[in-house]
Formats: structure tokens, C-alpha cells, sequence
């Protein structure tokens, strides 16, 4: 047999080893003959180069260094799921997807949910293509080089695949693997490991990719995007999915009925315990792939899927002293600082007590001592006051009514929950918060600032509102140092303006200049204006100008802005020094009106349509990017304003219902690409 040959040989039957070791857990030989064979092929190679595999079984040992991870935007945003803690909540949840799909017919998926992080990986003519962190949702990190190295990830994809694939799933650490990990830094003298899920997120980000090789990540995939127009069952995309060689855990359930899901969510409850990686809960999700398009999303969350998160790990400890933390909206919010305690393996000491109202109705006083437990297992949160252990002379605890930086009388609005620190101009924390919102990764995305930096540039005086930043000049932040003190592992660390920092810095402050408007108005930072609320608002009013001289009427008349929001705008817009500070910015390049892209045609202009149902001409997405290319606009619901329902296969009942009921004209794609073409 040749050298080729012999590469070749080894190449695939160690592939299919590592298949079998790591995907079906069925080996079908000792680790000791696989090293051996792993070793005559990495010798095959070394003499004979040309004929190494890219993707040999070899180069999971990593190597590649990655100095600093590129952003890339994701193909579908990476969303977040909502959450529900008892039966009743998943019964509402129930209630709502038996609505949404018009009591038609529909089933569930149910998934073990695992406690990692969400990893987007591209395969491109089966090869292993590219691999994203879900970062902000949109855009995430590339961290190609160290999920290769990672054994259950295929990097060849096996039998009859599509030429583009992306699928999604969580990496995660085995519980024995991170005790193995945690007992050798200790015998070491280093610092222990806190979890498995910190310690598979550090490692992920690690910058040496055979570092990362050494470290035992794992994972499984749950989501297969479509990209051939295959309209796949989610249940049955994960048998495909399994027919690629990628690993899907095994622990997956087609339900009928909420019971049958309820029942695998009690199961697992218990038998969560036995299996060899940490999971916190069950995912649910509505099986039919058209139904969950027709279900939609929030802002947030797919209305087709929820998680249902089980009951977290609760301790016993002592409130230390109350302390009041100012946001930069100048909402007061009360903390409690504990006696240290062990909560899923990090090191609590501080909890929420969220406002006044709640610390009156939980009676939480100092000295108390009080149930602490992780909020969706993440942050920590008082839940309970053992009142028997209290000592005799405890008093209750009184609010503050002066804002703990800036000494400002508090106000407490109508109708809400928290004080608020009226002084949004000349409080501290208000200051700092609002650059940091403006320099937010979702708003204009200076990646090179930071919480550090920006308190630095604060207490030199360069810094008090947003376009100041635009002000900074080289001179005048180089050589600029402090020390900063961590409050969680009182670690003290320095943060200083060199050479390369301060150049990063101002480049990235230019080239923010360059965000669209509704994010430059999300950065803003007015009161119940989210990214979602902005992006609405810039298009409808398409310039700052349009927006600022909009009376309340028309703010509240533009679509999906209530009254609330419209009373907010108004009240930012009456301020002459927020007013002034968006003209210097105008003056500084930054973008004010909506840039209008150049159309196909303008045949759809003023026409708004819903797309609903599988077609054969083209995919959902092209049809609507088709409608925008040529001035329509797409909207998820019919209302009366709707001007044309188009209709493909298996469109659920509940649309033609109300199309017909409101005299929404129905067209089908053929009748659409003939107004396309006239």
C-alpha cells in the first residue's frame, strides 16, 4: 500500500472511531490501539505532507493562535428562551401556542436543557466551516480554531448532506472531567475551577487553540437551520441531524400533550442527577417547523418554544448591611451584602432585594438571616427570611430618601416600584451608566471602551455626557492610569491609556460614526426606548428632526408606540440640554436620518403584506426581501391596515379566517411575481 493510501486509510477509520467514541458512546476499539494508530498517522504525515488531510484526526490537538476573535454576524439571531418554574406557568404556556396555531393539531418536542454555552457552527460541502459564540444575539465571536479541536464535533460531516448547513447547540464540560480539572489546579496551588459552565466559557475563549485541545470540552447539537428549503419536522431535523454524524443527545421526546411533556420534565427532575453533565432544566418547543413561523417571536423570545427551569439549590446566610446600588435611569436599587455561601459552585456574597416594597413585604432586616438561591440559576436573589433566628433587637429597615452619590432628595414616580435620583445630569453613576449604554455593543459598539476606562476618562473631567467622547483627543488621555479594586474578589487590577490603547480607542469612537440611526438613538439611552422600540421609531419618522418635532399625538400614533413611551420622548425631547448635546453630535458625523437603500422599484411602495405558508417558487425569505427590494413592507399579523395576504401551502386557518373576515385580498406567489413583472 502507497503512503497516500495508508494516510487515507487511517484518516477514515479513525474518523469513524471518533464517531463512535464520542457521538453513539459505542467504541469499537481500545484508547490504547487508537493512540497507537493516531500516532502511525501523524509519523504518515510529517514525511509525507502533501498527502495529510486537513481535517485529519491529527489536528485535534490545536496549535493555531488567535491574537484577537473576529466578530461575525450570525445567519438568524441567536434568541434566548422564555422561562417557567411550575405546571401552571407551562400550561399558560399551553393555553397561548393552542391560540397561536388555531386549535389546530400541533405537537412538542421536549429537551433536556444543558447548563453551557451556545455555540453556531457552519458546514460548508460537509466540511466543518466555521464555529460562532452567540455573543449579543446577532453577532458572536469565531472561535473556528478551538471548537476543531473539540472530538464529538465532526469536522467532516457523514452520508448525503446539504452544501450549506448551520446547526446550534451548547459545549459544555462532563461533571467528572471537572472534578478531575479542579483537583489537579489545587494539587498545583492554583486557584480551583468555579463550575463547569465558567470553565467551558474560559476555555472556549482561550487564545491558544492546543491549549484549549487539552481541556475536555464537549457537546451536543439541538437546531438545524434550513438552507435547501427542506421542511423538516424540528423532531424529525434531529434524526437528520444524527443521519450527519453530529451528536444530538438521545434524551428527546415527541409529546402529544402538555402531559406527556410534564411527564418527561418529572423524570428528568429526578434523573438529572445521574447523568454525567449538568443540565438545569427542560426545553419545550412546538414541533411543526411552519406552525413556529407562524407563531413568530418577541423582541425576545420564540413564542413556539419555553424552558422549563427546575428547582434551584438554596442556602442559609446572613444579611452583613443593605446598600443601594444608582442605575444610569437613577432607579435606586437596594443589595444586601451576605456572609459568603456556596451557590452551584460560585461564591455568593451579595443578593438583589429588587425595592422597597419588597424588603418591606419580605421584612428583610440586617442581621437577618435569609434563603438565598440563584434567579434562573444566574443571579442571586433573597427568597425567604428564617424570622425564628432573628435577634430580639433588630429594627425594621428604612429606605434611604437621598441618593447614596450625589445626595439628591429621591422621588418615587406614580405607579412605580422603585426611587429614582432626579439629578440624571450631575449623578455619577447616571453619567458613567449612560456612556457605557452609548458605547454598548448593541448601540454604537465601541468594543475598545470599557466600565474601567470610561470611570477613568470620568475622573479626569474628560468625560460627562456621551459626545464628549467625540471630543477626546490623543494628548490629552495618554499616560492616563488608576487602579481599580474588583468588589467580588477584591483583586486590584490597573487600567492605563498606552499607546496602541488610546489609538484603539479613538479609532473605534470614529468608526462608530458610522451606525445606522436607530441604533444611534437606542444609544441615547431615553427612557423605554429598547432597540426594538428605536428601530420602529427611526422608521417611521426616518430623521432625528422628524422625531424631536413630533407632537404627542403623532408619537403616540406611530405603530406599537404607546402612550407611555410617546410621554417618555416627549419629556427627553423637552430638555434644551439633551437637545443641544444631539447637535453637537449631528455636528460630529453622526447619522440622524434613516439611510433609505436603493430599491428595484418602488411597484410595492405604501403595500403591506403578510407571507404565510411553504412555497415552491421561492423561500419565505426571499419573498420578503422581493417586497422590500420594491418598496412594500412586511408585517407578521393581518389588521385591518394589511393590503395582501400571500398564500402557500399548509397556511394555517386562523390567517385566512381573518383575511377573509377583514376583506384582505389573498394572492398566491404565481399572482405575485406577475405584479412583480408588470
Amino acid at each position: 500500500m502507497t503512503a497516500e493510501a495508508k494516510i487515507k486509510a487511517l484518516t477514515s477509520e479513525l474518523k469513524e472511531h471518533n464517531y463512535n467514541y464520542y457521538v453513539l458512546a459505542r467504541p469499537t476499539i481500545s484508547d490504547r490501539d487508537f493512540d497507537r494508530k493516531l500516532k502511525e498517522l501523524e509519523l504518515l504525515e510529517q514525511a509525507f505532507p502533501d498527502h495529510a488531510d486537513p481535517n485529519s484526526p491529527t489536528k485535534r490537538v490545536g496549535g493555531e493562535i488567535t491574537k484577537n476573535f473576529d466578530t461575525v454576524a450570525h445567519s438568524t439571531r441567536m434568541l434566548s428562551l422564555g422561562n417557567t418554574y411550575n405546571k401552571e406557568e407551562l400550561i399558560d404556556f399551553d393555553n397561548r401556542v393552542a391560540k397561536l396555531t388555531g386549535g389546530n393539531d400541533y405537537q412538542y418536542t421536549a429537551e433536556l436543557k444543558f447548563d453551557g454555552l451556545a455555540i453556531a457552527i457552519r458546514y460548508k460541502n460537509g466540511l466543518l466551516h466555521q464555529a460562532i459564540t452567540r455573543g449579543d444575539g446577532t453577532k458572536g465571536d469565531d472561535v473556528t480554531a478551538n471548537v476543531k479541536t473539540i472530538r464529538s464535533i465532526p469536522h467532516q460531516l457523514k452520508g448525503e448532506f446539504p452544501a450549506d448547513l448551520e446547526v446550534r447547540g451548547e459545549l459544555f464540560i462532563h461533571k467528572a472531567a471537572f472534578v478531575k480539572m479542579k483537583e489537579e489546579r489545587i494539587r498545583l496551588g492554583e486557584s480551583p475551577y468555579a463550575n463547569p459552565r465558567n470553565t467551558a466559557a474560559g476555555t472556549l475563549k482561550l487564545q491558544d487553540s492546543s491549549e484549549v485541545a487539552k481541556r475536555p470540552l464537549d457537546g451536543f447539537l439541538y437546531q438545524m437551520l434550513e438552507h435547501g428549503g427542506t421542511n423538516l419536522d424540528h423532531y424529525q431535523s434531529l434524526e437528520m441531524m444524527r443521519s450527519y454524524g453530529l451528536p444530538v443527545n438521545e434524551a428527546t421526546k415527541l409529546c402529544n400533550s402538555i402531559n406527556d411533556v410534564w411527564d418527561f420534565i418529572t423524570y428528568w427532575d429526578q434523573e438529572r442527577h445521574n447523568l454525567s453533565f449538568e443540565i438545569d432544566g427542560v426545553v419545550v418547543k412546538v414541533n411543526n417547523r411552519l406552525q413556529q413561523e407562524e407563531m413568530g417571536f418577541t423582541s425576545k423570545f420564540p413564542r413556539w418554544a419555553m424552558s422549563y427551569k427546575f428547582e434551584t439549590e438554596r442556602q442559609l446566610t446572613k444579611v452583613i448591611n443593605i446598600n443601594y446600588q444608582v442605575g444610569r435611569t437613577g432607579a435606586v436599587t437596594p443589595v444586601a451584602n451576605l456572609e459568603p455561601v456556596q451557590l452551584l459552585g460560585t461564591t455568593v456574597k451579595r443578593a438583589s432585594i429588587h425595592n422597597a416594597d419588597f424588603i418591606s413585604q419580605m421584612d428583610i432586616r440586617v442581621g437577618d438571616s435569609v434563603f438565598v438561591e440563584k434567579g434562573g440559576e444566574i443571579i442571586p436573589k433573597i427568597v425567604g427570611v428564617e424570622k425564628s433566628m432573628r435577634d430580639s433587637n433588630s429594627i425594621p429597615t428604612q429606605f434611604i430618601n437621598v441618593c447614596p452619590e450625589c445626595s439628591t432628595e429621591l422621588d418615587r414616580p406614580e405607579g412605580e416600584a422603585v426611587f429614582r435620583c432626579p439629578n440624571y445630569s450631575g449623578c455619577p453613576p447616571q453619567i458613567k451608566g449612560k456612556i457605557e449604554h452609548f458605547i454598548g455593543r448593541k448601540a454604537m459598539d465601541v468594543s475598545s471602551l470599557g466600565e474601567g476606562k470610561i470611570d477613568v476618562l470620568y475622573q479626569s473631567g474628560l468625560l460627562h455626557r456621551p459626545v464628549d467622547l467625540y471630543e477626546l483627543k490623543y494628548a490629552d488621555i495618554l499616560g492616563l492610569s488608576k487602579s481599580i479594586i474588583n468588589e467580588d474578589s477584591a483583586e486590584e487590577r490597573v487600567v492605563s491609556f498606552k499607546e496602541k490603547t488610546v489609538q484603539n480607542i479613538l479609532d473605534g469612537i470614529q468608526a462608530s460614526k458610522s451606525q445606522p440611526f436607530e441604533r444611534v438613538l437606542f444609544a441615547l439611552g431615553i427612557r423605554f426606548v429598547g432597540e426594538t422600540v428605536a428601530k420602529k421609531l427611526a422608521y417611521h419618522f426616518k430623521s432625528m428632526d422628524a422625531l424631536m418635532n413630533a407632537s404627542l399625538e403623532d408619537l403616540n400614533a406611530a405603530p406599537e408606540i404607546g402612550e407611555v413611551i410617546a410621554r417618555s420622548l416627549s419629556f427627553y425631547f423637552s430638555s434644551d440640554e439633551n437637545k443641544t448635546e444631539i447637535e453637537q453630535m449631528k455636528s460630529h458625523g453622526l447619522n440622524f436620518n434613516v439611510q433609505e437603500k436603493e430599491l428595484s422599484s418602488n411597484k410595492l411602495e405604501n403595500l403591506r403584506f403578510v407571507v404565510s405558508g411553504v412555497f415552491s417558487l421561492f423561500s419565505r425569505t426571499e419573498l420578503k426581501k422581493i417586497i422590500e427590494d420594491n418598496g412594500g413592507k412586511n408585517v407578521s399579523s393581518i389588521s385591518k391596515s394589511t393590503d395582501y395576504l400571500i398564500v402557500g401551502e399548509n397556511m394555517g386557518p386562523a390567517k385566512k379566517d381573518k383575511a377573509e373576515k377583514l376583506g384582505i385580498k389573498m394572492i398566491d406567489e404565481n399572482e405575485f411575481s406577475t405584479m412583480i413583472a408588470e
